[in-house]
């Protein structure tokens, strides 16, 4: 037989594009169109269908950036068409392939009830079926004309302020039409049996006996008349979608889904509205469809329907309780999970349990996180502490130099939790039911012969619009279908529960999941980084000293206030805010977020202080860290001890020594740090003939994404940033010895204050970056006389080990990783930490030198200045503030992270000590948080972990009386735990081990 098949193969595409699918709408009428553009920001709905039309039609301008429009279309079914189908066609003037990146619509009835959403594979509105002739047919649009930002550009397009007002879209198609469902079925069979053709190796005969369908059925189609004879076409077709898949097939768990970013190429008030016309096109979906199930996560995002679009919000709650609708994750938003601090992650599980709890009785076991970039080693515990038990995730699937080796497997955590994770093999959390990526998960799947089932997230995602009519009906043929593997819809729940259950032995990852790819997002957008580290710490001092209050003085706790304020920080580490790598609209308002928390936490700090200690002077410091400042117990308020003395001098071949009796720093006339020596151990910090406090710039152009990425080329052009502007002593202290230094550089200044105080370990370095540049990376330079093959980098609830060498490739793609508070770099019994107040990003490399010593070098990230999504991404001041201890263990490490981000302020407003609630006898035991429960009973929170990485032992001391304890998850619900935590009297003995997470609650007498 001669081998036609490439020849039926062009004949179907042909066809299908020319003749079948325009005959899924085989007649039409136009309808008529007006239009209101609403001023400024979203108008309620009543206003908009109020407001005054002005006649439109097919082809014009509309639109001009981030405007809202109000579309009016209007029309009669023709009587001829009664009994038929009958659906409105509104194209805004959609790009097909751009589905959640353009201008969308939510359309309502004239009643103002919503009916479903507009996106360019959604533009259809179902009128009537059957539909009755004569019918008068009104839809009213809330057009949203958000522009397209093109993807790598420069633009301005990124912020209303500067997007100008051209018109962005012409109106393209709004007619009344005849929906004809067998040619549109027909559609379907031929598309799912040919994209599977396609997919199928040469030899089979099963490819065959699919081609030879397929040209029946093109033969039995009368091209002029395709609507008479799509019934015909489909029963040749009917034999081979009938065949069954064989046994072995893999099978896939179709979840619909819409991955909705809380903010990224829009702003967080556009996906308000991106929420509610995906969630109104996914409830009338599922009306439609039974078999179907929808996953939404992030309970911020049900949170904005709730306050905003509650006629949606009710149809979403009716879809969970009939169990359609099915919450997802758990978390407040689908957060980055590297950068965010260990309350702060807790927090996310927290809210985001709670809402779905309170909201609709549901909790969740998994956790949900498709496009997180990289996952930091603390998660599991804090997963497990939540009481879930399973992770999605499908990022990893990106990294650029090492494929990971499995697809399903358990992760274990820096303190041995281990939980069931699941990548999906189709290498998308946006599956659109093409034959292409169902193939592609069934070979891609790395767990063959142990396990047989993979995931898939379902539905047009990012920028919204969710699972569509044409995916359910693939999904429905590929049920069970010969040379396909199995679909079938599912809950995640369900997935992970059977595969779960199917696999024994699964392999282990141990660690950190490394993304290697987007690693610049640890720096970009600066302000944004240090906006969310001091939220945080104002958070776990105004949470502490309210509590102290409302238990001392029995003060009103600011529950809801600080609930609030929770929720706002916890939005803003969405995994496109957080990292730096949204449009500028998104940062300007970001910066105007956190700089209202930080009034209002500030303020929240205050009047608990003032209640604890009135109205009288006095010098006292409130001491918010886990640890004793200058005597002051943690938690507590006291007069601190000054200890020690300062100097400044000149040094003999030029610039300044500064000296505390505790450490020796000689400064050079170019203002770099030549040498730092530990007077306790003797010992020089700094390698022979090297400098420290180094500014060093990078040319910073990666090959793509830029806002995300920095590529391992940056490092091969460096220029050292030597020349000095001015440098200066003082001004003189009896406190702290001062220098300071000025530099320019390109377009932008750095000042810097290198400050040594009475009696402190570590040298302090402010530095005042005016930043100016355009594609540069700007870091500050350690290099350390330390031969070490490993360093330490603080994460969530502890800290991870990373190789100073890159031995393997997967040592060679961490070229820049996360710290949080402070990176330790150490040899047996000497080591030197970093630490920091706002900065995430560094890297660490190692160099042999000619005396045969070790140099290892830390460098902090500070700032660069992608172009793409924001082109003035970080533009401004800033300020960041380190400091190098010599001579430190990881305890001490902890302890420095801790103090440099939660100063304590000598402040007149107390006059006598303020006692601690809690006090624990070994600082290897932090506390992570105090606070009163949730739950409004009055009982006094504690959360506390295990910082060094060691067996610990602590006595738990309580400065109130208490009635009872428990051992509590992360909502601080009992539960069974093989933590020993005995009450007795007013103290309880813990036993924790390696980076052990405890939360404690204590019932108030």
């Amino acid at each position: 037989m001669h081998d036609d098949r490439r020849l039926i193969e062009s004949r179907l595409g042909r066809v299908l594009g020319e003749r079948i699918v325009p005959a899924i709408y085989p007649e039409s009428v136009p309808l008529r169109a007006s239009m209101w553009v609403a001023p400024d920001e979203p108008v309620p709905v009543a206003e908009g269908l109020a407001g005054p039309r002005t006649g439109v039609a097919s082809g014009d301008r509309w639109g001009a950036p981030w405007g809202t429009s109000w579309l009016t279309v209007e029309g009669t079914v023709p009587a001829a068409w009664a009994g038929k189908t009958v659906e409105a066609i509104i194209d805004l003037g959609f790009d097909r392939n751009m589905t959640g990146f353009q201008c969308e619509g939510l359309v309502y009835r004239a009643d103002g009830s919503p009916v479903k959403g507009l996106h360019p594979r959604n533009q259809w509105v179902r009128v009537a079926a059957p539909a009755v002739g004569g019918e008068e047919v009104v839809l009213h649009v809330e057009a949203a004309s958000n522009p397209i930002i093109p993807f790598f550009s420069p633009t301005a397009l990124g912020d209303r302020l500067t997007a100008g007002g051209e018109p962005q879209y012409r109106l393209g198609r709004m007619d009344l039409a005849i929906f004809d469902e067998q040619v549109w079925q027909l559609v379907m069979d031929l598309e799912v049996l040919g994209e599977l053709m396609h997919e199928m190796p040469e030899d089979p005969a099963r490819r065959y006996d699919i081609v030879r369908a397929i040209e029946r059925a093109l033969d039995a189609i009368d091209l002029q008349n395709v609507n008479a004879t799509a019934e015909a076409a489909r029963e040749c077709l009917a034999e081979v979608l009938a065949a069954p898949a064989i046994a072995s097939a893999h099978t896939i768990s179709a979840v619909g889904h819409a991955h909705i970013d809380t903010a990224w190429l829009w702003p967080l008030g556009e996906t308000v509205r991106k929420v509610a016309r995906t969630t109104a096109n996914m409830t009338a979906l599922l009306a439609d469809e039974p078999d179907f199930i929808f996953t939404m996560s992030q309970a911020a995002q049900y949170d904005f329907l709730k306050q905003h679009r509650p006629e949606v919000y009710e149809r979403v709650k009716k879809a969970v309780s009939d169990g359609r609708f099915v919450p997802a994750g758990g978390m407040w938003v689908e957060s980055d999970t590297n950068m965010p601090g260990s309350e702060a992650m807790a927090r996310q599980f927290v809210y985001g349990k709670r809402f779905f709890l309170e909201e609709f009785g549901i909790e969740n076991q998994e956790a949900w996180l498709p496009d997180t970039f990289g996952f930091a080693a603390g998660l599991p515990q804090i997963i497990k502490a939540a009481g879930a038990k399973w992770l999605l995730t499908q990022k990893i699937s990106w990294s650029s130099i090492n494929q990971f080796p499995h697809h399903t497997f358990l992760w274990e955590g820096i303190d041995g939790t281990r939980i069931f994770t699941h990548f999906p093999p189709v290498d998308t959390y946006n599956c659109s039911m093409q034959g292409s990526e169902i193939a592609h998960a069934a070979r891609n799947f790395k767990d063959k012969g142990r396990a047989s089932m993979s995931l898939a997230p379902t539905g047009w995602g990012d920028g919204g619009g969710g699972t569509t009519r044409e995916m359910v009906a693939k999904a429905a043929r590929m049920k069970n279908l010969e040379g396909s593997p199995k679909v079938l819809w599912d809950k995640p729940a369900d997935f992970f529960a059977k595969a779960e259950a199917e696999y024994a032995n699964t392999p282990v990852w141990v660690g950190e999941l490394y993304l290697e790819l987007h690693r610049a997002t640890l720096t970009s957008q600066a302000k944004t980084k240090q906006g969310n580290r001091r939220s945080e710490h104002l958070l776990r001092e105004a949470e502490l000293w309210a509590a102290t209050a409302a238990v001392r003085k029995n003060a009103e706790y600011p529950r809801a206030d600080l609930d609030r304020l929770w929720k706002t920080v916890l939005l803003h580490q969405f995994h496109d805010i957080l990292p730096g790598s949204a449009i500028a609209w998104v940062y300007r308002e970001a910066a105007q977020t956190y700089a209202a928390v930080t009034q209002e936490l500030t303020e929240i700090i205050e009047r608990a202080q003032w209640v604890l200690g009135g109205e009288r002077a006095g010098p006292n410091g409130f001491n918010s860290t886990p640890h004793t400042w200058q005597s002051v117990p943690a938690g507590a308020a006291a007069v601190p001890e000054q200890s020690g003395s300062c100097s400044v001098t000149a040094r003999a071949e030029g610039g300044f020594v500064l000296e505390n009796g505790v450490l020796r720093v000689e400064i050079d006339v170019r203002g770099l740090v030549v040498s730092v020596f530990d007077l306790a151990h003797q010992r020089e910090t700094l390698p022979p003939e090297s400098v420290a406090n180094l500014l060093q710039l990078h040319p910073d152009l990666p090959n793509s994404w830029d806002a995300w990425d920095v590529d391992r080329f940056y490092r091969n052009r460096v220029t050292d940033l030597v020349e000095v502007d001015f440098l200066a002593a003082g001004p003189d202290s009896t406190e702290s010895a001062v220098v300071r230094v000025g530099r320019s550089f390109g377009s932008s200044k750095v000042e810097q204050t290198l400050s040594l105080r009475a009696g402190a370990r570590g040298l302090d370095i402010d530095t005042g970056v005016d930043w100016h540049e355009t594609e540069k990376f700007l870091k500050l330079a350690f290099p350390l006389d330390i031969h070490a093959d490993r360093y330490a980098s603080e994460t969530q609830f502890g800290h991870m080990f990373r190789p100073t060498h890159t031995n393997t490739s997967w040592e060679y793609a961490k070229f820049e990783a996360c710290n949080h508070r402070f990176v330790h770099v150490a040899e047996p019994g000497w080591g030197v930490a970093l630490v920091n107040d706002s900065t995430y990003g560094h890297d660490v490399t190692r160099t042999v030198r000619a005396d045969g010593g070790t140099t290892t070098t830390v460098r902090a990230s500070l700032v660069r200045a992608p172009r793409f999504p924001d082109p003035e991404t970080d533009h401004g001041t800033h300020t960041f503030r380190h400091s190098l201890i010599p001579g430190a263990s990881i305890g001490d490490a902890v302890c420095a992270g801790y103090r440099i981000n939660l100063a304590a302020p000598i402040t007149p407003t107390v006059a006598e000590a303020v006692a601690p609630l809690f006090t624990i006898d070994n600082h290897a035991v932090v506390t992570s948080a105090v606070k009163l429960a949730d739950d409004g009973s009055g009982d006094v929170v504690l959360r506390v972990y295990e910082a060094e990485g060691g067996r610990a032992s602590a006595l738990v001391t309580l400065g109130f009386d208490t009635s009872g304890l428990q051992v509590c998850d992360l909502l601080e619900r009992p539960t069974e735990s093989d933590t020993p935590a005995v009450l007795d009297g007013s103290a309880v003995r813990l036993q924790l081990r390696p980076f052990q997470l405890v939360t404690l609650r204590f019932s108030r007498v």
